[in-house]
């Protein structure tokens, strides 16, 4: 059957592989054997994949190759096309599925996680290369995915389909609940006395800001006068900025819990928790305001998908 589909595909494309340019006008004259919509078919798909290049010249659409050796560029098509990177020639035990299985799901990369999400792809692009270009389009962008519609996933990969989607979907939506549902979760700890405590405390807490957040957010922790957590508190949401994390906001819900000491909060979404001199500006002018009140600023913690780093390490 693939010998039939490669000489089927090969009687269109060697034929054009041998002008450099050609006019859709002259398809039927250079391609006489085969019908008329496979041949327009093939040309299409060979266009989509970016070998190919349309262009209109006044009133006629001409096609011309990208580069390189055309018949070379056709013979990697017709085996992409023909076999490409399709599960079912992929060894059994490197297969997205066979791997998770074998190795747990945080062994595996996004695109093996999206290819698994897609789960079968179309004729011409396998599950595989539909997660790889997902992967490649949100890099570091994952949580953008939750905003994309069907149409812009579909033009990123024809892999995904209603289905594929509407599982995407679902994954994401279950991985956002699950996350809130931990933030809310009390967290087991007697008392934070020391930035080690402090930063595995903030990393379990406060580990959706690190994941999911896509703006900075500031927030406070209280602690009672064994440093026990009493409840945490969202101050602002936006950049960061001395100018608009202001003590009063910051300290009012500290007194009102009659908290002796309070941790600070904020995450870094692009990743990198290194403070920047804003940060160290905001720790220095809310630890003196925290003096002149008798609340204890215990320590202030950047969350970021990194790490967790304490801001007081790097004073």
């Amino acid at each position: 059957m693939s010998d039939l589909r490669r000489r089927r595909y090969q009687s269109v494309l060697y034929p054009l592989a041998q002008r450099p340019r050609f006019r859709r006008s002259e398809l039927a004259e250079l391609v006489g054997e085969e019908t008329t919509g496979f041949v327009t078919r093939t040309v299409n798909e060979v266009v989509r994949a970016g070998v190919l290049a349309k262009v209109r010249e006044a009133d006629e659409i001409l096609y011309e190759w990208t580069d390189g050796d055309p018949v070379v560029a056709v013979d990697q098509w017709i085996d992409r096309r023909i076999h490409g990177d399709q599960v079912k020639e992929t060894p059994e035990q490197e297969r997205p599925r066979e791997r998770l299985l074998r190795l747990g799901a945080a062994s595996l990369s996004d695109a093996e996680l999206l290819a698994i999400l897609i789960r079968v792809g179309i004729v011409g692009e396998s599950a595989v290369t539909g997660g790889q270009k997902l992967a490649n389009r949100f890099h570091d962008e994952l949580d953008r995915l939750r905003d994309a519609g069907l149409p812009e996933l579909r033009n990123i990969t024809p892999a995904v389909t209603k289905a594929s989607y509407c599982q995407i979907m679902a994954a994401l939506e279950i991985g956002r609940r699950a996350t809130e549902s931990l933030r809310q979760r009390p967290v087991e700890i007697h008392k934070i006395t020391s930035t080690v405590e402090a930063t595995q405390y903030c990393a379990e807490k406060f580990a959706y800001l690190a994941g999911d957040a896509v703006q900075e957010e500031f927030h406070i922790v209280t602690l009672d006068t064994k440093h026990k957590p009493i409840r945490s508190h969202r101050i602002t949401v936006g950049t960061l900025d001395a100018s608009l994390v202001h003590p009063r906001e910051v300290f009012r819900p500290a007194i009102r819990d009659a908290a002796a000491a309070v941790l600070l909060i904020h995450n870094h979404p692009s990743g990198d928790p290194t403070p920047s001199r804003e940060d160290h500006a905001v720790t220095d002018r809310l630890t003196e305001a925290g003096k002149l009140i008798g609340i204890v600023v215990l320590d202030h913690i950047v969350v970021a998908r990194q790490r967790c780093v304490s801001i007081r390490e790097f004073s």
